[in-house]
């Protein structure tokens, strides 16, 4: 490495961090910073190379680099792979020592020259050095992968396929909300991606809302109008969410939230012990949360009888005369679940309603013979994949398709849900 360049660099923004205004002085920092991170890519690939790490006890430059730079083994690891494009490339390497492109920009190189290749990367390095000197590095990465596409038009294909195979989606409850992981297929993904940019868009030239705001707010406004009006209803009960609750920790909250009212920017007293409202899908939730819920939503009261230990909601049977169950006991059903599938490990929350004793074999419509269950395992079951015994005041009892027995759901035990 030649660190004539750099140390160029840094004495041109020195004499700007003495002379220039503040945008000059920060572009000044800016073209330093790059410089720097060039350099040190280069030096951490030498240092790799000569195995020096190991005289200060390091066994590995991830080691080394922890206990002596105080780095992320990631980021250095990143820098170590720009070292390649630091030797091959040596358009770049100029304008990487000195300041003008930054290691994000040298990372896209490093894609080029793993999935365009050495040879049409130094044909085209020019062109895709103006890109780098005059775009971000996002629009650097779409103009190699259009190089990748006419040259390579197959590995586009093969990504795609790949992509394909790995897609997934999960949404984790955590005790502060959601969390959000998974890979989508590039139709998926490009589906998502326009419909995130359309809900997101600035409302007016006043919305000076960052974009991490704007995105969050529209997507929650569109999953409303979705449960409100762009999903079909299943036997009357429309989509929704569900939020289960004891008759005293509603009244609990709410003499919170009065005595907040009539105290207020003053701590709220203690919340006294009781069950802890739960929102169906994630868990149990504060009692502020509760009380925007309640605002907002429609309630829904179940008196709930103990017997012998067993909740169970007692709302109207309707024998055998009525196939469908109403509306009622649909919501019974999914007030005694808490809101999710009954069969043991699985936590989906849109639920079809299932006679346990089929209607076709003289099964009644009652509510202790009625279960909640996803779509999925409601087709494992007519499928022959799972099978259901018992009844809701002794338990449900499940068994797969070569009869072993999975673990009994029971309900926790509660007085009142709304």
């Amino acid at each position: 490495m030649n660190p004539g360049v750099t140390i160029d660099a840094m004495r041109t923004a020195a004499h700007t961090l003495r002379t220039g205004d503040v945008r000059e002085k920060l572009h000044a920092l800016q073209s330093v910073q790059y410089a720097i991170d060039a350099a040190q890519a280069a030096l951490l690939a030498e240092l790799e190379a000569s195995k020096e790490f190991e005289l200060d006890g390091a066994s590995t430059l991830n080691t080394w680099v922890r206990n002596e730079l105080r780095m992320n083994a990631g980021p250095a690891n990143a820098l170590v792979r720009n070292a390649i494009v630091l030797r091959d490339l040596p358009l770049v390497a100029e304008a990487a020592f000195s300041g003008q492109v930054s290691a994000a920009h040298v990372r896209a190189f490093v894609y080029g020259l793993k999935h365009v290749g050495l040879d049409p990367m130094r044909q085209h390095e020019d062109v895709l050095l103006a890109v780098a000197l005059e775009h971000e590095p996002a629009e650097l990465f779409e103009s190699i992968k259009h190089l990748q596409g006419l040259l390579h038009p197959q590995d586009l294909d093969d990504a795609y396929e790949r992509g394909m195979d790995k897609e997934d989606i999960n949404v984790d409850a955590l005790p502060e909300g959601f969390h959000i992981t998974g890979f989508l297929n590039t139709v998926t993904g490009a589906k998502l991606k326009k419909v995130l940019d359309s809900v997101s868009a600035p409302r007016d030239k006043d919305d000076d809302r960052p974009g991490s705001e704007r995105r969050v707010q529209g997507l929650d406004d569109l999953l409303s109008s979705i449960l409100a009006n762009g999903l079909p209803s299943d036997k009357g009960v429309k989509p929704h969410l569900s939020v289960f609750v004891d008759a005293d920790t509603l009244e609990a909250a709410a003499q919170r939230a009065k005595n907040a009212a009539e105290k207020p920017f003053t701590r709220p007293d203690p919340t006294p012990a009781t069950e802890p409202a739960t929102l169906a899908g994630h868990g149990p939730i504060g009692p502020s949360l509760l009380m925007y819920f309640l605002c907002v939503s429609e309630l829904t009261a179940f008196l709930m009888e103990d017997r012998g230990g067993q909740r169970q909601a007692q709302v109207l049977n309707a024998g055998t005369a009525k196939y469908q169950p109403n509306i009622l006991q649909r919501r019974a059903v999914i007030a005694r679940q808490k809101g999710v599938c009954a069969t043991p490990g699985c936590n989906h929350t849109h639920l079809e309603i299932h006679h346990t004793i089929f209607w076709s074999m003289g099964g009644p419509t009652d509510l202790d013979l009625l279960i909640g269950l996803c779509t999925r395992c409601h087709h494992l079951l007519h499928r022959g994949r799972l099978a259901i015994t018992g009844d809701a005041v002794d338990g449900f009892e499940f068994t797969n398709f070569r009869g072993r027995s999975l673990r009994k759901r029971r309900r926790s035990p509660y007085r009142q849900a709304a």
